[in-house]
């Protein structure tokens, strides 16, 4: 995404990615990052919750106009509701995806999936 971004700036827009994984979002090198603590793929919040995901969308979008700094990381002010306890196990499928299942068995395949050399 990083790459993207850059290319996007240079030709005069500005980007932001909104990350729940900023350390390795920021480790590509995008312009801007904004962090924020939910659940993988649920970076906007739960479905259905517009009044949440409005105020995460604002928020990134007032951090993008702040942000001056080429590299720079905002962690948003957002935390998931039910952080720690049971109910944020909701977020979660109810088992693995096949990936996941695949690499537990074969984790020896793992930093070659990492480093992007996935067979065909």
């Amino acid at each position: 995404m990083g790459l993207v971004q850059r290319e996007i700036e240079a030709s005069g827009i500005s980007t932001i990615t909104l990350s729940p994984i900023a350390d390795f979002t920021a480790s590509v090198n995008p312009p801007r990052v904004a962090a924020i603590e939910y659940p993988l793929g649920q970076n906007f919040g739960r479905p259905g919750d517009s009044q949440g995901q409005m105020a995460v969308l604002r928020t990134t979008l007032k951090a993008l106009e702040e942000m001056d700094q080429p590299g720079s990381v905002r962690h948003l002010p957002f935390e998931w509701p039910e952080k720690g306890s049971k109910g944020a196990r909701a977020s979660h499928p109810p088992e693995p995806p096949p990936i996941t299942k695949y690499l537990m068995s074969h984790p020896w395949l793992y930093p070659k999936l990492i480093a992007g050399d996935i067979p065909e």
